[in-house]
């Protein structure tokens, strides 16, 4: 059987900040945080490695750059401190783990990939997964290293905006924030990792979609890997990507249409946001109906694009 060319793409969140009010210098920022955090998953695949182990390396980069909601950079809670959801599936196997509610690892997907790893479970919560992931090796941090001015900053107007009974502007950047990879390897397996602090002012407790398996994280050999990012309750609703993988599994649908498809069924119903997927054949499709969409991606042709913008 031929070898695979190695395929990834990631997202940094659909909560990108309005054209608007985007700078050069911030925008030329993110590009390069973008390519940067795209080519420590490349070179794992470029180097033989697995598709697994890519989407990891790619999650962990992003998880450690302010700039993006997850890890350090996460956002706060209406309690002001910080809870951070994880998931990771390979596709060869459908062997998954996530984690949520917690504050202390570094790497959050490390936690998830330990909890697939190393128990017999697929979702750990609250302090009991706090318990395991000190119990597992993992590189700690205490809270106060999570946090950033900016983020507090935006906790500070959104609670500011709800005492004074303002409209809700529909900024994307509160509710969208969230980050993930997918891959193909030359192995032909896929894999998906996502990774999140959430939504600014969430209520403490609340879990979105990221580390739910089948609404924001999927991935299958048979089908595609799936990261998703938006607004977390709708596509929880939706099963997104158990729903793309339905659609290509038993109505012979394309990644491109199915894909496409769910992400504007969302839209009808309220829900903001946008995934990421690669299939088997190294097809990769990246819809959303948000403003934007942090992305990169690099295909079968070996370029590096990234991109945040609809042009």
């Amino acid at each position: 059987m031929p070898e695979a060319t190695p395929v990834i793409a990631l997202h940094g969140g659909a909560g990108t900040i309005l054209k608007s009010n985007m700078t050069p210098e911030r925008e030329a920022a993110y590009h390069a945080a973008l390519r940067a955090c795209l080519e420590a998953g490349l070179t794992v695949l470029r180097s033989g490695g697995t598709s697994l182990d890519a989407v990891t390396a790619s999650v962990m980069e992003l998880e450690d750059n302010p700039l993006f909601n997850a890890g350090r950079g996460a956002v706060y809670t209406t309690d002001a401190t910080h809870e951070m959801d994880a998931a990771i599936m390979t596709g060869a196997t459908r062997d998954c783990g996530a984690i949520s509610g917690i504050c202390g690892p570094r790497h959050p997907i490390l936690a998830a990939r330990a909890v697939m790893e190393k128990t017999e479970h697929v979702f750990l919560a609250g302090d009991g997964a706090k318990r395991f992931c000190e119990t597992a090796g993992l590189e700690m941090q205490d809270a106060e290293w999570f946090g950033t001015e900016q983020r507090l900053s935006a906790l500070k107007a959104e609670m500011e905006r709800r005492q004074s009974g303002a409209a809700d502007d529909g900024d994307p950047a509160r509710k969208h924030g969230t980050v993930g990879a997918v891959a193909l390897d030359r192995f032909g397996h896929l894999a998906a990792a996502t990774s999140t602090g959430g939504m600014t002012a969430k209520t403490p407790g609340r879990v979105g979609d990221s580390p739910v398996i089948g609404a924001g994280t999927w991935a299958d050999d048979a089908t595609a890997a799936i990261s998703a990012t938006g607004h977390g309750e709708y596509f929880i609703r939706q099963a997104v990507g158990h729903e793309i993988d339905a659609r290509m599994r038993w109505a012979g649908q394309d990644l491109a249409t199915a894909a496409g498809s769910v992400v504007s069924e969302l839209d009808v119903i309220g829900g903001s946001g946008g995934l990421i997927s690669v299939d088997a054949k190294g097809n990769i499709a990246l819809p959303f109906n948000s403003p934007g969409m942090y992305r990169a991606w690099c295909g079968t042709d070996g370029v590096i694009h990234t991109a945040i913008y609809r042009d």
